[in-house]
């Protein structure tokens, strides 16, 4: 496991608007991206520098509290989010990034599609929008 590093100056953590590569940053000319992962049955997220593992982040809510709400960041742009969603393909499911994509029925790794990968979040129904 491996502590969260911080983001160089001028950097900043995007919201992705996807569920499975939350988080992405454009470092140096580097995709930094934080899968979350299936916790706690795995570590709750991994992390990634253009498409290679850099490790697990430490399962430590001091280290969860460092990402603010997706609320408070900016978006990723659609032409960013595509680039980022090609980079990461095929790395949804924990262990992929070692060529053993976890397929445990007890986690919902099986999921973690490309296309599942790449469903935007939908804000939940509110009462005034239900029929």
């Amino acid at each position: 496991m491996i502590p969260l590093p911080a983001l160089p100056p001028g950097a900043t953590w995007c919201d992705t608007g996807t569920g499975v590569f939350c988080y992405a940053a454009r470092v140096e000319g580097r995709w930094w991206v934080l899968r979350l992962n299936d916790f706690p049955e795995h570590p709750l997220y991994t992390f990634f520098i253009d498409a290679q593992v850099v490790g697990d982040v430490t399962d430590d809510p001091a280290v969860w509290q460092q990402l603010p709400s997706p609320e408070a960041l900016p978006a990723l742009s659609a032409p960013e989010l595509t680039e980022v969603l090609r980079l990461m393909a095929g790395l949804g499911p924990y262990g992929a990034e070692a060529g053993t994509p976890c397929t445990g029925d007890w986690c919902t790794c099986g999921i973690l599609t490309d296309g599942y990968a790449a469903q935007l979040n939908t804000p939940p129904p509110t009462s005034a929008g239900q029929q």
